[in-house]
């Protein structure tokens, strides 16, 4: 019996990338069952090639999170201990710091429930995603604080309040990964000629689809068609936990109309991804980074923020292809008949 689940992996691209983090042409791995993903991201790709700058990525925030849950004798109580673990912040940076070389805490978040208090760290983790090292320095802040605050009790290392693999509000809000925007400027005849539709198409349909649809069906700060579908083959092709697409894949899609060019672009609040920690020792996983330039020795932290942006890249690629498959009537069934039954 193999070790190993089987996933069909293939390079899609070059796509055309650029920015403050990284510039360039790059290939980009994805790992999936859904074979017409690889021709649609391709298509995107080749987008990119033929637009000046072709992708920008910027990178907006980075942070990793962990929330503890504490158990205080009252509200009162709980407020209290509050307002003095905040005040002994300098203090909660040494006991971080003292966990890893590359932990450090940047900020701290709060909810007060009856007696529970929730506190939610955040921190930067290097070129790590960061699931485990921001444990490892919460678990040292809550023994830290419960040492300091004997009303309080130990109520998990985990209190949901993260929120980790789960689609919630407060991720896009006060963030968690990177943060990392993906924006292009497409001439109207490259649109004509490789997407096969126009700038006003792609508009009206992710006004219409993106963001109404997605209002009427309940969407949690999500706008998109489909992020989830790269994000997965992403994850998979680069040793990253597949789990944390369900925050990951809470994005928004913005398209508008130019003179007339198309601007596309998207917005990725919720990215949880790493260069180094579990999986990425895989065989598979290092050629993968190494094709993508990601292996070199570089200043911690940089690595992963040049992954983030090819990450993001590559779903707009295939946001952008779905996107404008589906302003034409039979597109897109017929690409997945063509492609995945062989007909």
């Amino acid at each position: 019996m193999s070790d190993f689940a089987q996933i069909p992996m293939q390079f899609v691209g070059p796509m055309k990338v650029s920015g403050p983090v990284l510039e360039g042409d790059y290939e980009v791995p994805l790992a999936t069952f859904e074979t017409p993903l690889w021709p649609s991201v391709n298509r995107g790709a080749r987008v990119s090639m033929n637009c000046a700058g072709g992708i920008k990525c910027t990178l907006v925030d980075e942070r990793m999170t962990r929330s503890v849950l504490f158990e205080a004798p009252d509200a009162s109580a709980a407020l209290m201990a509050l307002q003095s673990i905040k005040a002994g912040m300098p203090k909660l940076k040494e006991v971080v710091e003292g966990t890893s070389r590359f932990a450090k805490l940047i900020d701290l978040h709060s909810q007060i429930a009856g007696n529970l208090l929730f506190i939610r760290f955040e921190f930067t983790t290097g070129d790590a995603s960061g699931h485990n090292m921001c444990t490892q320095a919460s678990e040292a802040l809550m023994n830290h604080i419960l040492e300091y605050h004997p009303e309080l009790q130990y109520g998990s290392i985990s209190g949901n309040y993260c929120s980790d693999k789960k689609a919630t509000a407060v991720n896009g809000i006060l963030g968690r990964g990177k943060y990392v925007v993906a924006e292009i400027v497409i001439p109207g005849k490259i649109c004509r000629r490789y997407l096969k539709t126009t700038p006003e198409k792609v508009v009206q349909l992710n006004i219409r689809k993106n963001l109404i649809g997605t209002m009427l069906a309940g969407g949690l700060r999500s706008a998109n068609a489909h992020y989830a579908n790269m994000l997965l083959g992403f994850y998979l092709a680069t040793g990253q936990d597949a789990a944390n697409i369900v925050e990951g894949s809470q994005g928004i899609t913005t398209a508008e109309v130019r003179g007339e060019d198309l601007y596309f672009a998207v917005t990725l609040p919720n990215l949880i991804i790493g260069t180094v920690g579990n999986g990425k020792g895989l065989d598979f996983v290092l050629e993968n980074m190494q094709r993508m330039g990601l292996a070199d020795q570089r200043e911690p932290g940089e690595n992963s923020r040049r992954l983030a942006c090819l990450c993001a890249g590559t779903v707009l690629c295939g946001e952008l292809s779905l996107l404008a498959a589906q302003t034409n009537p039979g597109e897109l069934m017929d690409a997945h008949r063509r492609i995945e039954r062989g007909r």
